[in-house]
């Protein structure tokens, strides 16, 4: 693991994800995922944190992703960058929170990963980036990661470590006074170098085949990334963080085809291979 991502330690591995729009589909996803994950983890997926306001929550994620791209900064590609930015701000608008000021970037590390902070804040790095042959795949990483978001995997894992007070007040009154936020925060590490659970992993997994399908892509590129990673060992230094901080691609693989079962099998996807845009 190089220096720059032990600095980090942050959480949040990709999936893939695919396709096509209309009530039909929503029918779909309904019974194949969303019961799915109240039988498997008992938790009601719609359910947000309470007691923190959205603006509280984007000022903690604010500052998460200020001392990320204070050790690893973006690839400098500006069409690059508004590509990443585009696509996932196309499959966040597939979810329950539109409404957030969603941010995409590609970090300039050859690490294999992705990262999620609170408030709509989302990263892959470039070594993952490079690993992806198409859109769908791209909108699938991106999918996982939104999907921590939405069910503030993150912002519960600061509450839970009394970062947060437990009745979800922050320590902060005011969310927008930066040094305050710090202050609870510290610099970000604390929750970088936690993993989250399992089941918050599996159920990322599972919302971003959702939000995949229903923004109109393939939706078993999923599968495809956790094969590429599958592909790793857990000798190899640019994926020590991941598979430290997720369960291994193949129980990723199998909790996900369990999921999903042959119910997307009908629904007809687009990879947009032609239309990845390529590192240089």
């Amino acid at each position: 693991m190089n220096t720059i991502m032990k600095r980090l330690g942050m959480a949040a591995l990709v999936l893939a994800c695919g396709a096509v729009r209309g009530q039909t589909l929503d029918e779909i996803l309904k019974k194949a995922v969303e019961q799915k994950v109240q039988q498997q983890t008992g938790n009601d997926i719609s359910g947000l944190l309470t007691g923190v306001s959205q603006d509280e929550e984007i000022a903690i994620g604010r500052q998460i992703a200020g001392d990320l791209l204070g050790a690893a900064p973006l690839v400098k590609d500006a069409k690059l960058q508004k590509y990443v930015n585009n696509v996932g701000r196309w499959v966040a608008a597939q979810s329950e929170r539109p409404d957030l000021p969603w941010h995409f970037g590609v970090i300039d590390s050859m690490d294999i990963n992705a990262f999620a902070a609170p408030g709509g804040y989302i990263f892959v790095t470039r070594g993952l980036y490079r690993l992806l042959t198409n859109e769908a795949q791209l909108a699938g990483v991106l999918g996982h990661e939104i999907g921590h978001v939405i069910k503030q995997h993150h912002l519960k894992l600061l509450q839970q470590s009394r970062m947060i007070e437990m009745g979800g007040k922050l320590v902060t009154k005011q969310a927008g006074d930066n040094e305050s936020v710090q202050k609870v925060i510290g610099s970000g590490a604390e929750v970088a170098a936690r993993s989250l659970d399992k089941g918050a992993e599996f159920e990322a997994d599972r919302i971003g085949v959702v939000l995949g399908a229903r923004a109109g892509y393939e939706p078993y590129a999923l599968p495809e990334v956790l094969q590429l990673l599958g592909h790793f060992t857990a000798n190899d230094s640019s994926v020590a963080l991941l598979f430290k901080t997720h369960p291994l691609p193949d129980a990723r693989l199998d909790k996900l085809g369990l999921a999903m079962g042959d119910t997307f099998d009908r629904i007809k996807g687009l990879p947009l291979d032609k239309r990845f845009y390529k590192l240089k």
